[in-house]
């Protein structure tokens, strides 16, 4: 098989936080076609929007442009599968969430996989970006593709596998900043992945030894983030019995220069609360029950029960009537200063605060109001005007930075909580 980079003619299957920066980049040296089945999301990417913020808009539109003045590189957009059979490289970066079992909804992928399947032609490669359990690419994915297209894996078709590494509302990491993993199903494709890769990757490449091993990289970055937060976490609940700041101890601790400085907080987001059932699911379909990473999964699943329940026993200190109470929650999304609501653990600590009979405004200048009231079935506020008996700092977007606690309290019997230690303690009665 003869590879040849200037051939390349991409495919993107997906265009959400992964797939989108990813179809801009390759757009600027490659024929890419942006795919994605959501009609609405090609109608607005292709009139120079971006819902998720991830975009350079500028560079979106020059990509646009530069396909539109030669065709022979650049980006188009698309929902037609039948656009897609002129691709050769298929790069899928659908979602890979889990389902209410906590065990992985491969759904997406595999749909996506059977779609490609289906148009596949000898010689094509699909790399997938989207995060998986080690070996699902060949498990899961490889003998999907066969059935639908009746071609041979490693003989008329090959597979590459380059975990994604976006971080979604980071201006500062971005794609072509952070050095990308790679790998192929054969030598000379995981030579060739690479290179491609390497095209657009400012900060380098790694190339993997197997398509296992780059599976297993992603798995274990965010596993590894995950138990470091479960610690500090896990902390902030012992602390908080002791009757101490968390954020002093670990101000204090980390004056040594080895040690870790996480802090305690909700763990949600696409990647680091759902990545590690991942992990753990291959774990236990080769008999082994692993201790740790699923530990550091119950204490981080439960800090936002945590917080609620620190709040009504803040609020009964106080002398406050719970039941019909009024509370604010500040952010809804799963970080700081994005749009993403993807697994957001703030809906833990709304549920649980209506479980007490609170009235319950949660305010997001971020958020999208149609996908929060989707997902959630949250009606934004899009004023804050009343006093309220609690308040909860969930998500430290910068605007919350300059809000009147004074005025939003309802008095010095309001409790004001801050789950990221983002304001001024003076305001605050408790923190994590």
């Amino acid at each position: 098989m003869a590879l040849n980079l200037a051939d390349s003619k991409i495919a993107i299957i997906g265009l959400g936080y992964v797939g989108l920066p990813l179809a801009i980049e390759f757009g600027k040296k490659f024929d890419v076609l942006g795919f994605d089945i959501n009609e609405s999301r090609i109608k607005e990417l292709s009139e120079g929007k971006d819902r998720t913020n991830e975009a350079d808009l500028g560079a979106l539109n020059e990509a646009v442009l530069l396909k539109r003045n030669n065709g022979k590189s650049g980006l188009a957009f698309s929902s037609n599968v039948e656009e897609l059979k002129n691709a050769n490289i298929f790069i899928v970066t659908v979602p890979t969430p889990i389902d209410n079992f906590k065990a992985p909804d491969l759904k997406p992928l595999l749909a996506a996989s059977a779609m490609i399947g289906k148009i596949l032609k000898k010689d094509d490669i699909v790399i997938y970006e989207s995060t998986v359990y080690p070996g699902c690419t060949e498990e899961d994915c490889v003998p999907v593709l066969e059935k639908c297209s009746g071609l041979v894996f490693n003989t008329d078709f090959y597979c590459g596998y380059s975990p994604e590494r976006i971080n979604p509302g980071d201006k500062v990491n971005t794609l072509t900043k952070i050095k990308k993993v790679t790998s192929g199903s054969t030598p000379e494709i995981a030579d060739f992945v690479d290179s491609l890769y390497a095209s657009i990757i400012v900060a380098g490449t790694h190339k993997a030894t197997s398509l296992k091993v780059a599976e297993a990289s992603k798995a274990i970055e965010n596993a590894q983030r995950d138990v470091n937060i479960s610690f500090v976490n896990e902390l902030a609940l012992i602390f908080d019995r002791m009757g101490i700041d968390t954020t002093d101890v670990i101000e204090a601790a980390a004056t040594k220069w080895n040690f870790l400085k996480y802090k305690p907080g909700l763990v949600g987001g696409h990647c680091i609360g759902v990545d590690p059932y991942y992990l753990a699911h291959k774990a236990e379909s080769l008999g082994y029950h692993p201790q740790v990473i699923l530990s550091g999964r119950r204490v981080n699943d439960n800090m936002g029960l945590f917080v609620a329940s620190k709040v009504v026993k803040l609020m009964i200190q106080k002398g406050q009537k719970i039941n019909g109470a009024k509370a604010l929650i500040l952010g809804i999304t799963f970080k700081e200063n994005c749009p993403d609501i993807r697994n957001s653990k703030v809906i833990d600590i709304y549920r649980e605060l209506q479980q007490y009979g609170i009235a319950i405004d949660v305010f997001d200048p971020h958020a999208n109001v149609d996908e929060v009231k989707h997902e959630f079935g949250i009606n934004l506020t899009s004023e804050i005007a009343s006093q309220y008996n609690a308040i909860i700092l969930a998500v430290a977007h910068h605007e919350f930075g300059s809000l009147d606690f004074d005025t939003l309290a309802n008095g010095n019997d309001a409790v004001i909580f801050d789950t990221k230690s983002y304001l001024d303690r003076s305001l605050v009665d408790a923190r994590l």
